[in-house]
């Protein structure tokens, strides 16, 4: 059976300056941040099945007030060691899904990135992008480089190029004997957004987006259990 485990790194608020800050909805108060700051929830993805403990995202890299980073630590939790993952599956590189990207901690792990999205960050570069961490992916043999617009990981997985919230976004979806497993990344970030029509400033294309979560509510609506990333209230659902 197929299990699926959400490793929250809490909530944070992210202003024009693109930093994230901790933010502790029992103290804090959203007035007392920059204004124009956004309330975010960062939440990567365990999935484990009989074939593959994968990873989805790696988060923003922050460590727990214990010292230790976020993502080994939300692993442990749940009983699943760095070597123990064998996918890493990323839906784009802003520091927030991939700051925690380090291909030394999980020396078993094949990560999968769509291609131009590293050349786009290298262009891009500070602040959405580390560019200097995404570099250990070059060259690397556990690195597989999606090329096509869209595509198949092991028969079982499949890729989407999207390009809603950034240019060289990918969403996948994972096949289970209980239904697809649908992550969109920051494509479908939140419960919320997939039941309402909404336009995000923050993205590339944000009609697309909005058009995209519109298209996989309806295809996967009591169907797919989708995976929301900003969602630490709602992280797993059908619609």
């Amino acid at each position: 059976m197929t299990q699926i485990f959400p490793l929250s790194e809490g909530t944070f608020t992210i202003g024009r300056d693109k930093i994230f800050q901790p933010f502790n909805e029992a103290l804090d108060e959203l007035n007392d941040r920059p204004t124009g700051s956004l309330l975010v929830e960062v939440q990567p993805f365990a999935v484990v099945n009989d074939r593959d403990v994968i990873l989805l995202d790696t988060g923003l890299g922050f460590n727990n007030p214990d010292g230790m980073a976020h993502l080994p630590g939300n692993l442990e939790q749940h009983n699943i060691h760095p070597e123990d993952v064998t996918k890493v599956l990323l839906s784009h590189l802003h520091k927030d899904h991939a700051g925690g990207l380090d291909l030394a901690l999980f020396p078993n792990a094949t990560f999968y990135v769509y291609e131009k999205e590293l050349a786009y960050a290298k262009e891009v570069g500070f602040p959405s992008y580390y560019v200097d961490d995404l570099l250990q992916l070059e060259g690397h043999p556990r690195v597989t480089w999606l090329k096509e617009e869209a595509g198949t990981i092991d028969g079982y997985i499949r890729y989407q190029h999207t390009d809603g919230h950034s240019p060289q976004h990918i969403v996948f979806f994972i096949d289970s004997e209980e239904g697809i497993i649908f992550y969109g990344g920051d494509e479908a970030p939140q419960y919320k957004q997939m039941k309402m029509k909404y336009v995000a400033k923050y993205d590339y294309d944000g009609k697309k987006a909005m058009q995209l979560r519109e298209q996989w509510a309806e295809e996967g609506a009591g169907k797919w259990r989708f995976l929301f990333y900003h969602d630490v209230k709602t992280p797993i659902a059908k619609l």
